[in-house]
């Protein structure tokens, strides 16, 4: 962990009341599935965001506005100053054997720490798949971004406006693919479906409300099969194993 300070390089929403920050900062030790936590003035906890993209001085940021720490973050201009808790959790592990057809599954904002894993998975020489997952066509976000990288993206919405109708599970049911291994993250629901409906190895990104983000307070433990493990330290990456549902 290291606490920086951060410049503001621009702040867009670029879907509905999801926003991407860039930021100008030190990227040389961050890797995918990592998480940053920010200091928003007159707020006594830090607002923890996963890290889309790192590469030279930039580092990019999706989040959701859906709380007053995040509304204040959608306020923000560049040139601003933020005070920046970086290098925290675990992150993916990318270390597979050469050429598998690997499956990134995204909900919603969870979408955000895979890009910088797809990258990183496609220059491994993998063949990499994302599935995408909405409500509704209206939500999509970085759709083309995953598509610039290269690799295959396949949306999912609930209401079948766009893409395969349903839930990622659905989406499993209705493709013929030999994925050898998944990385996921997003809403809990879904990602307990991933893992208890596929026989897929792989791991799963949590989201936790967090006190402190680098696991002093304790206050984001869950139980997994090797006893209680801190989401914001032990984690925010696990494997699909470790969990309990």
């Amino acid at each position: 962990m290291k606490q920086e300070t951060f410049l503001i390089k621009s702040n867009k929403e670029i879907a509905p009341h999801v926003y991407e920050m860039h930021l100008e900062g030190d990227t040389s030790s961050l890797h995918a599935g990592q998480f940053v936590n920010i200091a928003i003035d007159g707020l006594y906890l830090r607002r923890p965001i996963s890290v889309c993209d790192a590469e030279g001085n930039d580092v990019t940021l999706l989040y959701k506005e859906i709380g007053k720490g995040t509304h204040m973050m959608s306020k923000m201009e560049a040139g601003q100053q933020l005070d920046v808790l970086n290098e925290l959790g675990n992150g993916f592990q990318t270390h597979l054997s050469p050429q598998k057809t690997i499956l990134l599954a995204g909900g919603g904002i969870g979408i955000a720490p895979l890009y910088l894993l797809a990258k990183n998975l496609k220059a491994a020489g993998h063949k990499v798949h994302v599935a995408l997952c909405f409500n509704k066509a209206s939500e999509i976000f970085y759709q083309e971004a995953f598509e610039q990288l290269d690799i295959i993206v396949h949306i999912v919405t609930a209401d079948g406006s766009k893409g395969c109708k349903g839930f990622i599970t659905h989406f499993l049911q209705s493709v013929s693919i030999p994925f050898d291994y998944f990385y996921a993250c997003g809403p809990m629901p879904m990602l307990k479906a991933l893992c208890q409906e596929t026989d897929i190895p792989g791991e799963v990104s949590l989201e936790a409300r967090m006190g402190c983000g680098f696991g002093i307070c304790m206050g984001c433990s869950i139980r997994t099969t090797h006893g209680y493990k801190r989401v914001c330290k032990e984690g925010p990456v696990f494997k699909k194993e470790e969990l309990i549902w």
